[in-house]
């Protein structure tokens, strides 16, 4: 159901000013941290609607140390602009839309979906991965914010990336799990992919990465809720790949509704949010 008055929130329309070498760390890299990309003023309006979304849809009927090691790492609320407008405001917001493209170096991006991960108290890792596998997009270059909605400290943590694995693309199918963790970790150490992570980071502050970039997150031995939001950008004119595993065709139906491969990524659910 879609949520009443949003002329209070703040539009996130301004701009945001990336330097030339910001975008060439991060295209070399994959991977960047900028500092309050939203104020605390700003988060602190946004973050209660989130939050109720999370708490609404939340699917998890299990305690913690019943789940896999996928459903320890975080609760997962994706597409939550869809049904909760005052959520809606901030997902499609401009601002966040035109760094993605500046990153990527694109003249405009679309919206693929947006995701809650809120790790709880005592919750797990999260297991090596690429994000990208998952997705039947026929582009080179995607995108995610990871933007934290509350500030993590250090023992909390934001992501561990391997700087430069973007440029190997596809490595393997691998679903996030025990193996990809084990498997993946071998791969970046034969590889000697440098491993960085930017610690504790304040609310508002986001890191931006390519789709194929490895990456992991470490458990929560605190009391609190890592509370982040993030959103997944794609290149306006991608098409939509066809899709090579249950994954991706999973995420077809769901996420690019009606499309088939070869199709322009443009269903409803994909608006273009950015265009120079």
């Amino acid at each position: 159901m879609i949520n009443g008055n949003i002329h209070y929130l703040p539009q996130l329309a301004e701009e945001y000013t990336l330097s030339p070498e910001q975008i060439a760390s991060f295209q070399k890299d994959g991977h960047i941290l900028l500092n309050q990309v939203a104020s605390a003023e700003e988060v602190a309006i946004y973050r209660p609607h989130i939050a109720d979304a999370v708490k609404e849809l939340n699917y998890h009927d299990k305690p913690l140390h019943e789940r896999d090691t996928y459903g320890k790492a975080f609760i997962q609320i994706t597409n939550i602009w869809e049904t909760h407008e005052k959520v809606r405001r901030f997902v499609l917001a401009k601002r966040f839309a035109k760094i993605a493209a500046e990153l990527m170096g694109v003249s405009g991006v679309r919206i693929y979906h947006d995701q809650a991960l809120f790790k709880e108290p005592g919750g797990g890792h999260t297991p090596w991965h690429q994000d990208q596998i998952y997705w039947p997009l026929d582009a080179e270059k995607t995108i995610t914010m990871w933007m934290p909605l509350v500030s993590i400290p250090q023992e909390v943590g934001s992501m561990t990336f391997a700087s430069g694995s973007f440029s190997k693309g596809y490595i393997n199918k691998m679903v996030i799990s025990d193996e990809s963790h084990k498997t993946l970790q071998q791969y970046i150490d034969a590889h000697q992919f440098p491993q960085h992570t930017y610690g504790g980071m304040a609310a508002g502050d986001a890191t931006f990465h390519y789709g194929w970039t490895l990456h992991s997150a470490p458990g929560n031995p605190t009391e609190m809720m890592r509370e982040v939001m993030t959103v997944i950008y794609f290149p306006d004119g991608t098409k939509v790949l066809e899709p090579d595993s249950n994954a991706r065709r999973n995420d077809l139906k769901r996420w690019l509704p009606g499309l088939q491969a070869g199709d322009l990524a443009a269903s409803e659910l994909n608006p273009l949010v950015y265009s120079r």
